[in-house]
């Protein structure tokens, strides 16, 4: 258990930086955290009014804003378990996690509310509009009397508590449960993620050591804050070290990031690949390609130039401040991120699970990391290769340590599938550990296929290279009948700049079939490729829902 208290840590951040910005919305109010601290004691006085206990659990549900970041916090300093739903679920699935999880409390953005039925959630007390607390729908009158005399009621009953040196909270151990985190699962209903204090503490404290963060330093966040990558690092993270958060409710288009970039300039920048292999396919590789490019890159000393004015160019995009950009959620190509290091471009790539909250590895930038690692194991946590091939060292990650969950949420049969007798949390994903402790991801371990030569082959290494040829945007690698389909969708933007018409679309991605077999061995060739003019299904969290594609092979 780690000495530093979850609950203190948010606490001490709010009385250090009493009238430092903290939490923004774009386009809309920006509060201090003494005003954030003032409407975190006004909903525990609703809390404790309504009689919600510790361990009661409390839901919320919308997109990025500084009521969803003030809910969150009022949840978990209060002794509540805060259960944070992904506004991109559909309603049978945020019904499902509310009465699962029996949410005593429910906050909730407009748009989604309007779609909700209270009669399917019948733990629920009341219904809160996320935009202003106000209620939205609730059981009884007595909840309806307590919100309406709260604008007061929490001044007499925090007085001493509301000013720079007097906010405290009542001592929660770090062992007890924070948040129920339901993951983006490709199948069916995901599953409640059971984290403590002590999980999130270990995020938060490892981020703050790894990655400078100052009172006042502004930080764009917009990935979703229920999942767990945005909300530790895009949100738990800066807030206690007293950074200025600007959320971006509003769907985080290519246009809209870079205006927010360009105006906050943080100072460190948060992304999934999707968003910089997008700018490297659209913006970089079509100018590298040029006759006259080529030319230019072979002339001594011309290179470094080029190289240097791409990476300026990048750093750019992202306000020109930032100190670091963390790539997370998912595996970055591994040609793209060799360029990125190579121009000298200060990125970081980790890995993580929503069942570590999410933290498990880590690059630090400056122990000059190998191309194609996520890093090393983090300090709170040790890890082990199970059954590890004897000629390649591959098997699949275990973990175990201090961030690790406690389970899933009234599920025992999925959390002993997943945690062994001795701790060992088994992620599913297949990798190695090298001499130094870098850990490399091979693939998933239930989307291995089996060739009928008995070879092991990994859809996603082969989707890796593929994604990365001319015009194409993504792919799947799925097996049938003993041999290996290509389901690719075009990069649109790529083909409009070749002129690419009907036909002309499907002979391109032929020609990349066959440059692709011949860097693959014999046993994972890809026998046919099909295109689709339609964008993969996705989870909230932007995967390829796999399942879904096997019939249209």
């Amino acid at each position: 258990m780690l000495s530093q208290n979850f609950v203190e840590t948010i606490a001490a951040s709010l009385r250090d930086h009493w009238e430092v910005k903290c939490f923004s919305d774009l386009d809309g109010e920006t509060l201090t955290y003494g005003e954030a601290a003032h409407r975190i004691y006004k909903l525990h006085n609703i809390f404790s009014e309504q009689g919600i206990e510790r361990g009661d659990r409390i839901a919320v549900v919308g997109r990025n804003s500084s009521n969803w970041a003030v809910t969150y916090l009022a949840a978990i300093t209060y002794g509540a378990v805060i259960v944070p739903i992904l506004p991109d679920f559909t309603s049978a699935e945020i019904e499902h996690i509310v009465r699962h999880s029996e949410a005593k409390l429910l906050f909730v953005a407009d748009a989604i509310h309007d779609r909700l039925t209270e009669e399917k959630m019948p733990s629920v007390k009341g219904i809160f509009r996320l935009a202003d607390f106000r209620l939205f729908w609730s059981r009884d009158e007595k909840l309806k009397e307590i919100v309406g005399r709260s604008g007061t009621a929490y001044v007499e009953q925090f007085a001493s508590r509301l000013n720079r040196g007097g906010v405290v909270f009542d001592r929660i151990e770090n062992d007890r449960l924070a948040a129920i985190v339901y993951t983006s699962g490709t199948t069916g209903f995901s599953k409640g993620v059971m984290l403590s204090h002590n999980s999130l503490m270990a995020n938060v404290a490892y981020f703050t050591e790894c990655v400078e963060l100052n009172p006042g330093d502004n930080i764009v966040s917009f990935l979703p804050l229920a999942h767990a990558f945005g909300c530790a690092f895009d949100y738990l993270s800066p807030f206690i070290s007293g950074c200025h958060i600007t959320f971006i409710e509003k769907i985080p288009t290519p246009k809209v990031l870079v205006a927010c970039f360009q105006d906050m300039k943080p100072v460190v920048v948060m992304s999934v690949p999707l968003i910089i292999e997008k700018i490297y396919r659209n913006r970089i590789k079509p100018v590298l390609e040029t006759k006259k490019m080529q030319v230019m890159l072979k002339v001594p000393g011309l290179k470094n130039v080029i190289q240097r004015k791409i990476r300026d160019q990048i750093y750019e995009v992202f306000g020109g401040n930032y100190k670091e950009l963390v790539i997370g959620g998912a595996a970055l190509n591994r040609d793209i991120e060799g360029f990125f290091r190579e121009i000298g471009l200060n990125i970081t790539c980790g890995y993580g699970m929503t069942e570590f909250g999410p933290l498990i590895s880590y690059t630090v930038n400056a122990g000059n990391p190998p191309n194609g690692s996520v890093g090393k194991i983090i300090p709170y946590l040790e890890c082990r290769i199970s059954d590890p091939d004897p000629e390649t060292g591959v098997g699949e990650v275990l973990v175990r340590g201090e961030n690790r969950m406690d389970g899933y949420y009234q599920d025992e049969e999925a959390t002993s599938e997943t945690i062994d007798a001795d701790g060992w949390l088994h992620t599913g994903d297949i990798g190695r550990l090298d001499e130094e402790g870098y850990l490399y991801l091979t693939g998933r371990s239930k989307n291995m296929i089996l060739t009928a030569s008995g070879q092991n082959v990994y859809p996603e290494e082969i989707e890796s290279q593929l994604n990365n040829m001319p015009c194409v945007e993504e792919s799947l690698i799925l097996e049938q009948d003993g041999k290996l389909v290509a389901l690719v969708y075009p990069d649109l933007e790529s083909v409009d700049r070749a002129c690419l018409r009907g036909l002309q679309v499907e002979e391109r991605m032929e020609e990349n079939r066959k440059e692709l077999n011949q860097r693959l061995p014999g046993y994972s060739q890809v026998a046919r490729l099909k295109v689709l003019y339609e964008e993969f299904e996705k989870t909230p969290t932007k995967k390829i829902k796999r399942r879904l594609y096997s019939a249209l092979v």
